[in-house]
């Protein structure tokens, strides 16, 4: 008899809302086995939102809403943008804010002026991406920003591969690769590289330098010691940080880019 895959979907949602399930396609929050991942984005949004105050922003590709929730906090404005009908429907009912509305369309069509575009950890899913950039550069006109990231190939697939497992992935960038697409279409471009800090950063030190993986399969607790150390990860254990803070970017997991025409 074949083993059932098993299914994650989101815990102790508000009353009302339809929880979504994962299905590897957007992160979400709410989904212990999740964690990683969502706080991983999470601490992205949460820095955008410290640059945005006072400003309209548009969240492209907005998925399940949170991202869109903490750029409201902040900013003058923010619109929610994304196709999924299950998940507009979601962000819609959860997230509710006097200054936080969503749009259920495509990222391609979506043409209202705005003063920041973000768009995270999308733009690997895009067939056309200078399209899309170019798209970018009418929506903040010339004084506007965008904010755009993107996971490092290097990091993300195995040692030698051009691309990642993942299916909805249709290409990933190492850093000078990035660096060249963005800089054919805006005059600024500012690179930050995500990196873990505090128990991630002893997490991967014990991996790569300790044989952890080995040893917790080695004695059968690989199970109970994620089911308690990955709801623990918070956004504080990660870092943005810059090739001029003396960070090396092809070592980071994600690169976030500032942009400006």
């Amino acid at each position: 008899m074949p083993v059932a895959e098993t299914r994650y979907v989101q815990r102790n949602q508000p009353p009302g809302v339809p929880p979504l399930e994962l299905t590897g396609e957007r992160t979400l929050p709410d989904v212990p086995e999740e964690n990683y991942w969502y706080r991983r984005h999470l601490v992205v949004y949460e820095w955008i939102a410290g640059r945005v105050a006072g400003r309209r922003a548009v969240d492209l590709a907005c998925g399940e809403g949170y991202g869109s929730d903490v750029l409201a906090r902040q900013a003058s404005e923010v619109v929610g943008v994304d196709a999924n009908p299950e998940a507009h429907e979601h962000a819609r009912l959860r997230y509710v804010r006097a200054n936080l509305r969503f749009v259920r369309t495509l990222v391609e069509t979506y043409d209202e002026p705005t003063d920041v575009v973000v768009f995270l950890q999308t733009i690997e899913h895009v067939q056309d991406p200078d399209a899309i950039l170019e798209q970018f550069k009418r929506l903040i006109g010339p004084e506007g920003e965008a904010y755009v990231s993107t996971p490092n190939l290097l990091t993300l697939a195995p040692e030698g591969a051009e691309k990642s497992e993942n299916p909805w992935h249709v290409k990933e960038y190492r850093a000078d690769e990035y660096r060249e697409l963005l800089e054919r279409h805006f005059s600024h471009v500012e690179i930050f590289g995500l990196f873990h800090t505090r128990k991630l950063a002893i997490h991967q030190f014990a991996i790569e330098k300790l044989g952890w993986d080995r040893l917790h399969k080695a004695l059968r607790f690989t199970k109970p010691f994620y089911a308690w150390f990955t709801p623990a990860i918070s956004a504080s254990d990660f870092a943005l940080r810059t090739a001029a803070d003396g960070a090396d970017l092809d070592k980071a997991l994600d690169f976030v880019a500032v942009v400006r025409p």
